[in-house]
């Protein structure tokens, strides 16, 4: 597969990257803008440097549409230590408790990893990037600081739990669940429903939304050519595919009939022309118009077709 270019901009389009331990997803970022010779890139849905697994990294214009991927279902693996909590939730930080836990049976872990499946709240660890009174917690972690944070609410679709063979107190998980969940704070709570503690170890990340590490590349062998074009990369968006006519009206960014261009559901859509393009995304507003979220692919001409006033919506970044 060529690298997809759009008007000699450079190239665009997503790359599903493997990520490997000890990187941060900054770090990643910075590797695939020399990898693809483009300064425009950006990822989405952070994973932790310690963690592995599946990064969704935009490339050129496509970082415009991240933010409708990061919002997809994720899933991972992981192990679980039981009777030691540490100050960062994960094996990275410094001890902070332990507790003799060698008389946890596995029906009583079960039994609490359901307690922790479906829709819960979840308090935010203090190594996050969630922002408390302007700060990024993170920050406010390495100064030493720890503020009440309040809890959020999350969907843990799935929560499996067995034993790790030839290590006692320790747990293979797999987790399905919704953006924004925090699988050390899940490692955290069960330890803690099981009158002791926990720490997470080893997290991968297998898969975001559609994306699985089946598809994906780790930095050392990714070229331009694993570029996936953009109208690949958004297949987990709803997709409308639509005429020359449509498709001049979404380069300029025009509002949309719903009815018209057959869009159902809530969106967001995947406008796709018929060379197979994504020209942009598409929001509702009210009940029967659509409006540009992003154009990715915009109209050189004059708008025409007798917008009403309001009717346009410039191309976001």
């Amino acid at each position: 597969m060529s690298v997809r270019r759009s008007a000699g901009t450079g190239p665009v389009g997503m790359a599903v990257v493997d990520k490997e331990p000890g990187m941060t997803s900054h770090d990643v970022v910075a590797r695939c803008r020399r990898i693809f010779g483009e300064r425009r890139v950006g990822h989405a849905g952070t994973l932790d440097p310690d963690a592995t697994g599946v990064l969704l990294v935009g490339v050129g214009r496509f970082t415009r549409v991240l933010r409708f991927l990061s919002g997809s279902g994720k899933a991972y693996v992981g192990e679980v230590v039981l009777g030691v909590a540490t100050s960062t939730l994960d094996a990275s930080g410094e001890v902070t408790g332990r507790w003799d836990m060698s008389r946890v049976r596995t029906e009583d872990v079960r039994s609490a990893a359901q307690q922790l499946t479906g829709a819960i709240q979840q308090v935010p660890p203090m190594v996050s990037a969630v922002k408390v009174g302007g700060r990024r917690l993170h920050e406010l972690a390495r100064e030493g600081r720890d503020v009440e944070r309040a809890p959020r609410p999350v969907t843990v679709d799935r929560f499996e739990v067995a034993p790790l063979p030839g290590e006692p107190g320790v747990l293979r998980i797999e987790v399905e669940c919704s953006a924004g969940t925090y699988i050390r704070v899940l490692a955290a709570d069960l330890g803690a429903i099981l009158g002791g503690g926990a720490h997470l170890r080893r997290l991968r990340r297998t898969r975001v939304g559609s994306f699985g590490v089946d598809e994906a590349r780790p930095l050392a062998a990714l070229t331009p050519e694993h570029l996936l074009a953009p109208a690949d990369a958004v297949r987990d968006l709803e997709r409308l595919d639509v005429g020359s006519d449509t498709a001049e009206r979404v380069g300029h960014g025009l509002a949309l009939d719903r009815g018209r261009v057959g869009a159902s559901g809530p969106g967001p859509w995947a406008l796709v022309d018929e060379a197979g393009r994504l020209l942009a995304v598409y929001e509702a507003r009210g009940d029967d118009r659509l409006v540009a979220a992003c154009v990715l692919e915009p109209s050189s001409g004059p708008a025409g077709g007798g917008v009403p006033a309001g009717g346009g919506v410039p191309a976001g970044e």
